[in-house]
């Protein structure tokens, strides 16, 4: 098939601001910025970069604020999740209850703009070596 993901875009009142705020939490770097829009890619030369689809935000009128629950969301595996859990608080996420019981392995948390991302457990040593 010649067929691939670009990119994953996300509405944004501010996407300047989304953009810094997913680049810390990724690691990445933003690669385009204009007035109504980001670009984030992941580090140049890294095994993801070219191969791993961008994240584009696009400016939306500021009264078309998030409503409901995303219908499309990151999951993000960490090494350490109590630790990135921390760090991503401390860059402007916060937890969020969207149903999920006690008992869920991840964490579920919304960006500065409301939109929800999940924060996974770490993979354990033998899922590590099925790899």
């Amino acid at each position: 098939m010649s067929i691939r993901v670009q990119c994953v875009n996300y509405d944004a009142i501010d996407p300047a601001a989304q953009a810094r705020f997913w680049a810390e939490v990724l690691g990445w770097r933003i690669t385009h910025e204009v007035d109504k829009e980001s670009v984030l890619e992941p580090p140049e030369g890294s095994p993801e970069d070219g191969i791993v689809p961008d994240i584009l935000f696009l400016r939306v009128p500021a009264d078309e604020t998030k409503s409901l629950k995303n219908r499309v969301h990151m999951d993000l595996r960490p090494t350490d999740q109590a630790a990135e859990i921390a760090r991503i608080e401390t860059l402007g996420g916060k937890r969020v209850d969207v149903g999920q019981d006690e008992s869920a392995s991840w964490v579920v948390m919304a960006d500065p703009e409301g939109n929800e991302f999940c924060v996974l457990r770490a993979f354990t040593p033998e899922e590590l070596a099925s790899f």
